[in-house]
Order: C-alpha cells, then structure tokens, then sequence
C-alpha cells in the first residue's frame, strides 16, 4: 500500500503520537494549539510532505517539517521518522524541559486526606519512642 499525498492534520497528528487519540488532536487544532505552515488551521486541513507545523503542548513547543504520512498509527520509534524537528527548536524545548524538572524538584510533596494504613503505623512508632 502506497502512502497518500495528501492528509488531513488531526489524522497526521495522531498517527504522528502527538496526541493519544484523534479527538484529543482535533480540539488542539481548534484551540489554536498547533500552526500550519504559520497560520491556525481547522482539524481538516490537508498536510502534505514539506509542510510546516508549530505544536504546543503542556508547555513545551516543536517547529516540525512533515516527511512522512501514515495511512495508519505506528510504533512511536516508527512514528519518529514522520517528521523532522530543526535544531533550534530541539535545544529550545530542552532548555524548557530541564526548567520543569527543576520547578518540580523544588515543589514540595503535598499529600491530600488520611494517612495510609502504612503512613499510620509509622506515625504510631515514631510517638511510641
């Protein structure tokens, strides 16, 4: 089977592995979340090979050349071969990754409601000694 020339986003996203389901990469489009060739798009919209998009999702942003279009979701090894991400962009969503890592670390732990039956045996030996 011979790929297609043409797709439509919301598919290419999701047979991509940006998004989980093809629903959930439809609403990023129609939220504004993802620019094709510099402009906002709707879910429909036909990519081709040479396409530019602009993706932002939980905080993070790639600048992405389209390669390749699957008629069909593959592996996320596989799926990595479908587009290619310029150098800047890579270094840039580092530079932010290792930022939320770093917020992250410095957040403390909150817990919510009761203790555990663990956490509880351990306050009863702290109290006891």
């Amino acid at each position: 089977m011979s790929a297609p020339q043409k797709m439509r986003l919301d598919k290419w996203l999701w047979a991509a592995r940006f998004y989980k389901t093809r629903k959930l990469a439809a609403e990023a489009v129609s939220g504004g979340k993802v620019h094709l060739n510099g402009q906002r798009s709707k879910p429909g919209k036909e990519v081709i090979p040479g396409s530019r998009l602009h993706i932002s999702k939980n905080g993070l942003e790639w600048n992405i050349e389209v390669l390749v279009l699957s008629p069909q979701r593959r592996p996320a090894s596989e799926a990595a071969t479908f587009w290619k991400e310029s150098e800047q962009s890579r270094e840039q969503r580092e530079k932010q990754l290792a930022l939320l890592r770093a917020a992250r670390a410095a957040a403390p732990i909150h817990t919510e409601g009761r203790p555990s039956k663990k956490d509880r045996r351990l306050i009863h030996r702290f109290k006891q000694q």
